[in-house]
């Protein structure tokens, strides 16, 4: 019987010449999984952003809060308490509608000294500024028609140039030194002495005249609601 040997080809290399590399097989990934991967992949970010949400807004919510609480003794000085009243239905009302939310309402902020005298509102507002939403808050006596001080709340202006509005103290002291409204804005040096007056800074010009045009145009839309007389609340110290 002749048995068959079946030999496996051989391939020799030559001494001294280096083996041809092989070409790794090229690996097939489907669609479907290509696609499942980064469905987990979006869905695992997104419930970590959710999560970093959930734990960071209360703390950021309570330092806004905190922030907006300061600025109120800072643009009222007399002031030793506050009341907030939210604008119901064209009034002032120390509470809001059962299951309203409280972003949704507009409202002012009451100071009174330790007398339980009023020493006058502070009233937040924001419009364009020259880069960005300049958001300010200011004191007003409605009964005299003067301002007790003024405050940028956030503000994207240029820095060095539109950031002045917060960073160049003598032109905020402008606003703590009583001027009467409606503010009228002027070039440094060209003014007349009017009570009104608010000196424009060089080279933050649009800033400055946006910051006094937020201001009047604030008192303009609350002054029929001011005139009706604010509620006497207890003041929140």
């Amino acid at each position: 019987m002749n048995d068959k040997v079946q030999a496996d080809t051989l391939t020799v290399t030559p001494p001294g010449t280096e083996p041809a590399p092989q070409e790794p097989a090229e690996e097939q990934v489907s669609t479907f999984r290509l696609v499942a991967t980064l469905g987990v992949a979006g869905v695992l970010a997104g419930l970590l952003i959710a999560m970093v949400n959930q734990h960071t807004s209360p703390i950021i919510e309570a330092y806004r809060a905190e922030q907006l609480r300061l600025a109120v003794y800072e643009v009222l000085p007399e002031a030793t308490g506050y009341t907030t009243y939210y604008l119901v239905d064209g009034a002032l009302s120390p509470t809001l509608p059962a299951g309203a939310k409280e972003s949704e309402y507009k409202r002012v902020y009451a100071g009174y000294d330790e007398a339980g005298e009023p020493v006058g509102v502070a009233l937040s507002r924001g419009e364009s500024g020259f880069q960005d939403v300049i958001l300010v808050i200011f004191g007003f006596d409605p009964a005299e028609g003067t301002l007790s001080g003024m405050k940028v709340l956030e503000s994207k202006e240029t820095p060095g140039l539109g950031d002045k509005i917060f960073k160049d103290q003598p032109w905020v002291d402008q606003f703590f030194a009583g001027p009467q409204t409606p503010l009228v804005p002027v070039k440094p040096g060209a003014g007349k002495g009017a009570p009104g007056e608010i000196d424009t800074i060089t080279g933050a010009t649009i800033s400055t005249k946006a910051v006094i045009a937020i201001i009047n145009n604030a008192i303009e839309e609350w002054k029929p609601v001011l005139e009706q007389g604010i509620p006497q609340e207890e003041a929140q110290p």
